[in-house]
């Protein structure tokens, strides 16, 4: 069975509240899945997952969510190759009223490519009003997961 972290970076716990709707539906379709804020997992933990999904809001003028920065200046540090191991998929929401559109999101997912890691599906990026996109990406990844298991 795949195992699924979802992991969340927010400011006003949209995110969080997103990551932890995510969790509870791969749970009922039969996955394992864990749920932890950025600021809640260790790297040698964050290393071992297999299976990664991140919903990450933006901050600011396109900056990390404060629970989000630290995991992503010690994700960068680390070596080209070292989530080669990983697949992942990103659901980044923002506002498109601001320049810097889903600048979180987008810097993560560029960030796992770098370092290694396989997108599992393409990111999504989405707007103040999420819930469709949200669960259409959710959707589609539980899918891909799905066809995937040895049961």
């Amino acid at each position: 069975m795949t195992a699924i972290t979802v992991l969340f970076g927010t400011e006003t716990g949209n995110s969080e509240l997103l990551a932890e709707e995510i969790t509870d539906d791969a749970k009922a379709r039969g996955f394992q899945a864990v749920c932890h804020g950025m600021d809640e997992i260790s790297i040698e933990d964050f290393q071992a997952v297999e299976t990664l999904l991140i919903v990450c809001s933006t901050w600011g003028d396109g900056e990390q969510p404060d629970n989000a920065q630290d995991l992503y200046d010690t994700v960068s540090e680390l070596e080209d190759a070292a989530l080669s191991g990983l697949s992942f998929s990103v659901l980044a929401l923002g506002d498109t009223s601001f320049d810097l559109f889903c600048e979180a999101g987008i810097q993560w997912d560029d960030l796992l490519e770098s370092k290694g890691a396989t997108r599992l599906a393409d990111r999504v990026d989405c707007d103040v009003m999420y819930e469709d996109e949200a669960a259409e990406w959710s959707d589609g990844v539980f899918d891909l997961l799905g066809s995937s298991q040895v049961q």
